[in-house]
């Protein structure tokens, strides 16, 4: 099979691979019908986090099951599926409480930007579509691995509810995201900070009542005076750099509430949280607890996520495909074998 290497910063490669095995009972096989690059990709792209040895890419898949080990009962072979990407049983005491992204069982992934991909903990992971779904409705299935869910998971967890007001910080696909996500639970006002036109019309139709282009101090005071003067009842950080941390702290109403999404780099200041009564909570998706819910919102149309995709590239263009991200010529690449 052919699949994405990175190599080092700038140097993704489309490489013939092994073909991948069943190593556990609990394992599946399946056969890529899509694929993307992420934003936490383009880390090790830019150099950022360091890339020791060449290494497959890519954990945002969805395809159909070729291959199942013996005790995988809840998927099939020929069954339509997509998974999250972070491995989970769905059975042990943390996925019972939703904690899926921390599942006592879980397991480093990587390497979906290939032809075909081996899933542990297949019953756990994996979510079957019923039939075979329309391959207009790919984009937005795909997007459920990651971005939709992890958009969502910082929602949740700061607390977005009906009436609350909302601020976005991120205009990349999982920021987009976050403002579909806070307009489904019911939130009143939300602030999509964006410098970039396209990204602002599609964060408007998702459903952001305002943008607001300025940073720093001068954006939270724009945040501010759509929210009363106190700011944003909750705040997610769709990005993970320091600055972005930081606009979100500006941008939250004392006693409101953070959710941090974005892969970290940077510190907290804590004790500026403790004295306003700043709640911060966040960290990876937990994407099998979100998934049935929001793939019924997809297929019922209600959702179409799959929009953030603005490029769709041959997997082997990948290297393409990471550029354009990385030169933000793209919100986000959709690769097909």
């Amino acid at each position: 099979m052919h699949g994405a290497v990175i190599h080092g910063a700038g140097d993704v490669r489309y490489e013939d691979l092994p073909d991948p095995t069943l190593e556990h009972p609990t394992d599946a096989i399946i056969r890529t019908v899509a694929a993307c690059v992420c934003g936490s990709d383009l880390w090790r792209y830019r150099g950022t986090n360091p890339v020791p040895r060449p290494t497959p890419i890519g954990h945002e898949y969805c395809g159909v099951v070729e291959e199942v080990g013996a005790e995988v009962t809840d998927v099939k072979v020929g069954d339509f599926v997509v998974g999250g990407f972070n491995i989970s049983d769905n059975t042990c005491a943390l996925c019972r409480r939703g904690a899926t992204a921390n599942c006592l069982h879980k397991q480093p992934y990587a390497g979906a930007q290939a032809e075909l991909l081996r899933i542990p903990q297949a019953d756990g992971t994996l979510v079957a579509v019923p039939g075979r779904p329309d391959d207009a409705l790919i984009p937005s299935i795909l997007a459920l691995s990651d971005v939709m869910c992890t958009g969502w998971h910082a929602a949740v967890v700061a607390g977005v509810g009906p009436g609350t007001t909302v601020a976005v910080v991120g205009d990349g696909a999982v920021g987009l995201c976050a403002v579909l996500a806070a307009a489904q639970l019911g939130a009143t006002t939300i602030i999509a900070m964006s410098r970039h036109a396209d990204r602002q019309a599609l964060a408007r139709e998702f459903g952001a009542s305002h943008i607001v282009v300025e940073r720093g101090e001068a954006g939270a005071e724009a945040v501010r005076a759509l929210t009363e003067g106190i700011g944003a009842d909750c705040v997610l950080e769709c990005v993970g750099t320091h600055d972005a941390r930081t606009q979100a702290i500006a941008c939250v109403r004392d006693g409101g509430n953070v959710g941090l999404v974005g892969l970290p780099h940077g510190d907290l200041p804590m004790e500026d949280l403790f004295w306003r009564n700043v709640g911060v909570k966040g960290g990876p998706a937990n994407c099998r607890a979100y998934l049935p819910h929001l793939l019924d919102l997809v297929l019922r149309g209600v959702i179409e996520p799959g929009r953030v995709f603005d490029l769709e590239l041959p997997l082997s263009e990948v290297g393409e495909a990471y550029a354009a991200m990385d030169e933000r010529r793209a919100i986000k690449a959709l690769l097909r074998p």
